[in-house]
């Protein structure tokens, strides 16, 4: 399984996601969930996946093959020149279907599930900021002003955390605390999510991808603020009024 988060803030985007992928207790790989593109000055898009590894996987190889052939015929669609995000976030779709549909009657036939899910934001020249989750009927919802976050894989362990601070308001350095608070809850209550972690944020209207981190499982700045996480917690339990 694994866990990604996406937050559209007024002043920019931040993602976050882990790199576990397991089938079994005994075979546990790491792939990277994040893919980020970018033209500077035109456009950045960055996708995040969640579930079935040789559909995603299926997925990101087409969108590559497809940025390819434009390379030959500028008629060819591709993210990189879709005239929108919303575009983009259908073409995305699209393909998702035809992968599954190549897919699916060998999968049933094994009982394999062919669940998978995209989290895609990013920015066009002209166009405004945009976060959606892609589902794997290739259908949409977008990121709005009353739900400014999405989340993809093991999500209800760090949704709490996002719930309470996080508004289209929040500072872009707030944001990116929340965003790995909410990682470190995930990778405290489930197995099925690891490190590395993959940070990257997209500021508004800077059309490039502004900063890109791999945090490591010996990243001191992460584990400080788990730590500094953990005692802020405790500290509030033992405070809290003797009601009952």
């Amino acid at each position: 399984m694994t866990y990604c988060v996406a937050i559209k803030l007024d002043v920019g985007l931040v993602l976050l996601s882990d790199t576990r992928t397991n089938a079994g207790l005994d075979n546990i790989s790491r792939y990277g969930k994040m893919h980020t593109w970018e033209v500077p000055g035109e456009r950045a898009v960055a996708l995040l996946t969640a579930g079935n590894l040789s559909i995603t996987q299926g997925l990101i190889t087409r969108l590559e093959k497809r940025i390819e052939q434009s390379a030959l015929d500028p008629d060819t669609e591709t993210i990189l020149n879709a005239d929108s995000m919303f575009r983009i976030a259908q073409i995305v779709g699209e393909i998702m279907r035809d992968v599954q549909e190549r897919h699916r009657e060998g999968m049933e036939a094994q009982g394999t599930s062919f669940d998978a899910t995209v989290l895609v934001a990013g920015q066009r020249k002209g166009g405004s900021a945009r976060l959606f989750l892609v589902y794997s009927a290739g259908n949409f919802i977008e990121a709005t002003q009353d739900t400014p976050f999405l989340q993809i894989g093991e999500h209800k362990y760090g949704k709490p955390i996002l719930d309470r601070v996080i508004t289209p308001k929040t500072p872009l350095g707030k944001a990116k605390l929340a965003a790995c608070v909410s990682m470190d809850s995930t990778l405290r209550s489930n197995l099925s999510v690891g490190m590395p972690l993959d940070l990257a944020i997209i500021e508004t209207d800077s059309l490039k991808i502004t900063e890109r981190r791999r945090i490591e499982p010996d990243d001191k700045d992460f584990n400080q603020l788990s730590d500094a996480w953990s005692k802020a917690l405790n500290s509030a339990f033992h405070d809290l009024p003797h009601v009952f």
